[in-house]
């Protein structure tokens, strides 16, 4: 195996996870994409809504100009506005695919190569229901984006019952998802991150081995679940090895042995591995940026 994890995969960041001080206002947003960018570790960095339309060009231009490239989170176009695209309600079922309708506009702009978004709330006992919803928004996604271009559609598994209470959620459920969506579209896919991983009660292989055949995006980070009262608790992305996580060094090395086991790593790849970091309270973003990378390094070097 090779000593360089950038053999085997893309790696990349989340922006407004990584800088999240710095990305609300388009007077700091361009300085914290360029922290990434202007960085040889990164080959991709994940971006999301701008902060001001005006600054697109630029964004762009930064991206192209430094040899990486971009993808979209669209999960805050949902999350910030309280929106379910698997809502039983027609008409707010419709609204949360328009809204994200909007947001594919923007990645194409941008010129990104791929648009995230995520599942959100249900009733329990109407699984069933609310993912029938899910499965129709994915359609209508799914062909909108188709037919703008070439960008991939990813939905991101997220935690089921601790903080944002998505559908999807539990590996079972995505596998029902994920067959019934996929073989319709070939720009659609699923991304798992090892820090809903704990959140959902699933071990790695229960949460990769149902799902492996859809996986086309992988998030790595940190949860902290232990502790009901502490700040970070939940879908609030710490730093690895951070007191109290769920998700250390040994850990995420366990996760990529796992990638590489069902074939997502290997010699040559070129599938995506990205950071989804953030500086808890007191802590300096760009210190937060070298840890992450650092414990990368290490877990890579566990596997030699």
């Amino acid at each position: 195996m090779g000593n360089d994890i950038h053999t085997f995969a893309d790696i990349g960041i989340v922006l407004s996870m990584a800088y999240p001080a710095l990305t609300p206002q388009k007077e700091t947003y361009l300085d914290a994409l360029k922290r990434i960018v202007g960085d040889p570790f990164f080959d991709l960095v994940e971006l999301g809504p701008l902060p001001d339309r005006s600054i697109r060009g630029e964004v762009r231009s930064m991206v192209e100009t430094s040899g990486t490239y971009a993808t979209y989170g669209g999960q805050g176009i949902l999350l910030s506005n309280q929106l379910n695209i698997n809502s039983l309600v027609e008409t707010k079922r419709a609204e949360a695919v328009e809204a994200l309708k909007e947001g594919i506009d923007e990645a194409y702009e941008l010129g990104c190569v791929e648009f995230q978004f995520l599942s959100r709330f249900y009733e329990v006992g109407k699984e069933q229901a609310y993912l029938e919803a899910l499965i129709t928004s994915t359609e209508d996604v799914c062909t909108y984006a188709k037919s703008k271009g070439d960008m991939k559609v990813v939905l991101e598994v997220f935690d089921h019952t601790i903080d944002k209470k998505s559908l999807l959620g539990p590996a079972s459920l995505v596998r029902q998802y994920a067959q019934a969506a996929s073989p319709k579209w070939e720009n659609f896919g699923i991304m798992v991150d090892c820090s809903h991983i704990p959140m959902i009660g699933e071990t790695i292989d229960e949460a990769i081995d149902p799902v492996v055949e859809f996986i086309r995006h992988v998030h790595i980070g940190n949860t902290l679940i232990s502790d009901p009262t502490h700040p970070s608790y939940g879908d609030y992305h710490p730093r690895f090895n951070y007191p109290g996580g769920e998700n250390d060094t040994a850990y995420l090395a366990e996760f990529l042995k796992k990638l590489i086991d069902v074939g997502y790593l290997y010699p040559g790849g070129k599938n995506m591995l990205s950071f989804e970091v953030k500086p808890q309270a007191g802590e300096d973003p760009d210190l937060v940026v070298a840890s992450s990378k650092r414990v990368l390094q290490d877990a890579w070097r566990m596997l030699q």
